[in-house]
């Protein structure tokens, strides 16, 4: 993918093509999308922390640059309000370095899309924020590679433009489903419940690309979202992502249906 500064505040297919009418990237550089893996030597330890403005994630579940912190919701429940609620509020604190937000959506349907792009737009939020929109009806196999596109630009403005950046990639689900359907089709021999027995190493190869190196001013900061088929926590997808993420924030059904908003359980499940 062909990256520059330019890509702030710019719409993009799920495979880095610009779908916003403002004509192409003036690429500065080419990035391989599969990215380099962080040498654990060089990575600093995370202390500074990115504002939310939602009070249970910046009081309980703290987002720290550098982290990479999941949402796990369920169908029908408010992770998209939420998402871009966080797009709108998110902010270094009273710190004046860059900050920037890459946004990569998956398998979303036409409406979905627009509702963040047109969130976005009229909150004043766009023009530091990278979007990439994979849509329902888009070819399978672009929604393995929109995340790999989306953590690519981020790597390039953290690491090589000196910025913060936060990175929220919804829905992994789509990208696992769509995972299994082309592992399917090649022949391989499912795992746990059909999914391919590399998903573990495909989302932590995802996932461990977030972080901060030492002697680079950026960071990389991620917030997958995924929802829990039957919202059964111990589903592969899940399940996976809680031994590779720092923790996580649970959307909880109960709490929605009493129209508590965000309805995030900060009890511990018995």
């Amino acid at each position: 993918i062909g990256l520059s500064e330019e890509i702030l505040g710019r719409t993009f297919d799920g495979i880095g093509k610009p779908i916003d009418r403002m004509g192409p990237i003036d690429a500065e550089v080419k990035r391989n999308v599969n990215g380099l893996p962080l040498n654990p030597v060089t990575r600093k330890y995370p202390r500074n922390y990115i504002h939310t403005g939602i009070s249970a994630i910046d009081g309980l579940t703290t987002l720290i640059r550098g982290q990479k912190l999941p949402i796990f919701s369920g169908n029908g429940l408010p992770h998209d309000q939420l998402a871009a609620q966080i797009v709108q509020q998110a902010s270094l604190g009273d710190s004046d370095e860059k900050f920037a937000i890459v946004f990569a959506a998956m398998g979303v349907k036409y409406d979905v899309a627009e509702f963040f792009r047109r969130t976005f737009e009229e909150s004043g939020v766009s023009d530091h924020v990278v979007m990439f929109l994979n849509l329902a009806n888009d070819p399978v196999v672009e929604r393995l590679i929109t995340p790999k596109v989306a953590l690519t630009a981020a790597e390039y403005l953290a690491f090589e433009k000196g910025m913060h950046i936060l990175v929220i990639l919804t829905d992994i689900t789509s990208f696992c489903e769509a995972m299994r359907e082309v592992s399917s089709s090649r022949g391989e021999i499912p795992s746990r419940k059909g999914y391919p027995g590399y998903l573990y190493s495909e989302l932590a190869t995802l996932y461990e690309r977030a972080g901060i190196v030492q002697g680079v001013e950026g960071s990389v900061t991620q917030i997958p979202i995924l929802t829990m088929p039957n919202d059964d926590i111990t589903h592969p997808i899940p399940d996976l992502t809680g031994y590779i993420t720092e923790g996580q924030i649970v959307l909880d059904r109960q709490l929605h249906g009493q129209s508590i908003y965000p309805p995030i359980s900060v009890l511990p499940s018995l």
